[in-house]
């Protein structure tokens, strides 16, 4: 049975069929049968996704919808919410996860029957797994906590009947989804997408960072992330004999997500609380084994004028443009003697000059251990090398205290595909190690040292690890730009063998073939031409206009949308259209399969009649980029089906095609060497001012 009430919209109802959004369009307007929306707004309707399952079967446009999908559609448009559906799977899930004959009996029969007893068979499970947040209390060893202010509240209660009835089909087809992937891969693959449809209302923790950080903590009995968001730390602390999980989040629903995430991926007990966790703690009296923290950033109302006499500000009372201060002095306060906090930290926080009298007193303390600057792209915002912070809460004022300062830039990926994380575990973990043993570390040249807390004490204290280490020594530098020439050597000598032959001269005017535009084209069916969107459903790289004009593979991400993303394939023809440069790309098999970006239009020729070489090659003309320009205040944009070429036969173009082709060869090669000329010279610079290239 399919509920009536779910909703999708025309991006979905593509994907159910397999086809393009311009196909469901089509359909639209062709079919009078064709559902009516239900919802949504004019540009962009909801239908109601059993008529459309119907009629896209009576139709033969699908045998049959795939499950994950008509799960996920379910979820997306179920009447209360995706999050309610999902919280309401979740629960499901762990009840087939826990007591599958529970489940299998109370399932039986109607609708009406599953949603009256659902209530009572949850109970059973979600109390003795997730606790009960308010009503317990908890020693300084972590097994009991204390009741929490009247602002927490348990993150999930079990839902009631009048709420459940509505979700009654999508749990079934969420329970046929668990027979074919288990519990646990189904929350994961619907909390995934849920999150993948939604970027900008989370802030996640990539799971090779949250795996970093468990073991930056090490082996922990007890474990508090105090903005749990989806637990995504929590579940990598989670597994080990005797461990307790405990998290809170300021956001309900995130709070029951990684209740529930918790409860499918350990048995450990996972005590999770609803609540500003700054302002109202759920866990005053917990003394944990480890703190796991991915605070928000750049908080300016995290409580500062409620909380000036909070006895957790032991280091100082942080100003109020320092919250992320505010939480490691809170990641502290819920510490055992000689318990770790790892929080992940936004640099600024290294260095302004608005925290350096905690900083200090961090450091004279021996609280402060280490302070890691991890890549660029480790984790949300993307563009900013984020620090981790390791603190540990000193039992006695080390005699002559050192801090680790590591830098682990060099293990950044190339483009989308994020930093070497193998790499960036490896070198981390390593110094932390070596210098958690001893509490000293011999430098590892442009990686890692530890400085005495006496330099650093300074009017800034500035903990930024870049500014503290040492450039690598570069014992192959000479070795190294011996080969950079090289390599320079031969690229110049295949740019020279690529120049172009002399030239002849052109025929008379008058026996120059007549020209067509693209416009004409298009319309004649010789090409398809497509512009780039600004969203996708598509998890591809994209191609981008600077990548056009640098030559470099797809660098870009678009943001999930209900549009439908344009991929490429090999053999078109990319025009950037801002700009004003006469710049084309014909697509090859490396670049194939990326969507198309912002301010790009694809061409598509047809190869019967068209050399997509001598296509761009015209294109690329100076006074055919003049006609077809125009002008939007400063910026040039380019008009593309009022760009021309000549009507020539097929074999005619490929001679044409021929000679663009080896253009673009020598393009490329000089572009080659022009990177190879300027790493040269910046390594010789770089060389003789740091000594290890001799001047004669």
């Amino acid at each position: 049975m399919q509920d009536d009430a779910t909703e999708v919209t025309a991006a979905g109802i593509a994907r159910l069929a397999g086809v393009g959004r311009a196909a469901v369009s089509n359909w639209r307007r062709r079919h009078t049968d064709f559902p009516r929306p239900v919802g949504g707004t004019e540009t962009s309707p909801s239908f109601a996704l059993a008529e459309v399952e119907g009629w896209l079967r009576r139709r033969s446009k699908i045998a049959e919808v795939p499950l994950r999908e008509r799960v996920w559609q379910q979820l997306a448009g179920h009447p209360a919410g995706p999050v309610t559906a999902l919280t309401h799977a979740g629960c499901v899930l762990l009840l087939i996860h826990d007591r599958s004959p529970v489940w299998l009996e109370v399932s039986s029969g109607s609708d009406e029957r599953l949603a009256a007893l659902l209530p009572g068979a949850l109970e059973q499970v979600l109390t003795p797994r997730l606790g009960d947040v308010n009503g317990s209390r908890v020693n300084t060893a972590g097994t009991v906590h204390n009741p929490a202010a009247s602002a927490t509240r348990k993150a999930l209660e079990p839902p009631t009947t009048p709420h459940l009835l509505p979700s009654a089909p999508f749990l079934r087809a969420v329970a046929e989804l668990a027979a074919e992937l288990g519990a646990r891969n189904t929350f994961e693959f619907l909390l995934g997408r849920h999150l993948d449809a939604n970027p900008r209302q989370y802030t996640p923790t990539p799971a090779e960072l949250a795996g970093l950080m468990a073991a930056l903590a090490g082996t922990a009995r007890t474990v508090l992330d105090p903005a749990c968001g989806t637990g995504a730390l929590l579940r990598s602390a989670g597994n080990g004999p005797g461990r307790r999980l405990y998290g809170q989040d300021s956001a309900p629903e995130l709070a029951a997500l990684t209740a529930l995430r918790l409860a499918l991926h350990t048995r450990a007990p996972a005590h999770a609380a609803a609540g500003d966790t700054l302002r109202a703690d759920a866990h005053p009296a917990l003394r944990a084994d480890a703190v796991l923290c991915h605070p928000p950033f750049n908080e300016r109302n995290w409580g500062h004028d409620e909380l000036a006499y909070d006895p957790r500000w032991e280091y100082g009372f942080p100003a109020r443009t320092e919250s992320e201060l505010a939480w490691v002095q809170h990641a502290l306060a819920r510490l055992r003697d000689g318990g770790i906090a790892v929080l992940l930290m936004p640099p600024a926080a290294a260095s302004r000059r608005s925290g350096r009298r905690i900083r200090a007193d961090l450091l004279r303390r021996g609280a402060l251990r280490a302070v890691v600057a991890l890549p660029a792209g480790a984790a949300p915002p993307y563009n900013l090398p984020l620090h981790l912070w390791v603190l540990r809460r000193p039992e006695q004022a080390p005699t002559r205290p050192e801090v680790l300062l590591a830098d682990a830039g060099r293990f950044a990926g190339e483009r989308r595909g994020g930093p070497d994380w193998p790499g960036v575990r490896e070198a981390v973990l390593d110094a932390w190690h070596a210098f958690d043993r001893t509490g000293r570390l011999d430098e590892r040249p442009g990686l890692a040292r530890s400085v005495p807390v006496v330099e650093l004490l300074d009017d800034d204290v500035d903990l930024a690890p870049a500014r503290h280490l040492p450039p690598p020594v570069a014992t192959d530098g000479a070795g190294r730009l011996t080969d950079v020439r090289e390599r320079l050597g031969e690229t110049m000598r295949l740019a020279a063998g690529l120049a172009p032959p002399p030239v002849d001269p052109a025929p008379p005017a008058a026996g120059r073939p007549p020209l067509t535009t693209v416009g004409e084209l298009a319309r004649g069916g010789a090409l398809l031409m497509r512009t780039g969107g600004n969203g996708g459903h598509a998890r591809v790289p994209v191609l981008t206009d600077h990548d056009v004009l640098s030559g470099t593979g797809p660098s870009g991400t678009l943001p999930e949308s209900d549009e439908e993303a344009v991929l490429t394939e090999p053999g078109d023809v990319v025009v950037p259209v801002l700009g004003g440069g006469a710049v084309t790309r014909v697509v090859d098999d490396a670049t194939a399969g990326a969507a198309l970006g912002r301010n790009l239009v694809l061409l598509r020729p047809d190869p019967e009649v068209l050399d997509a070489w001598f296509l761009a090659g015209f294109l690329r003309g100076t006074a055919n980029q003049r006609q077809a320009g125009s002008y939007a205040s400063t910026a040039t944009r380019l008009d593309v089906r009022r760009l021309r070429l000549p009507r020539l036969a097929p074999a005619e173009q490929r001679l044409y095609g021929a000679r663009f082709r080896a253009l673009d060869e020598f393009e490329r090669a000089l572009g080659r060497a022009g990177r190879l000329g300027e790493q040269l010279v910046r390594g010789m610079y770089d060389g003789l001012t740091d000594g290890t290239i001799a001047p004669g």
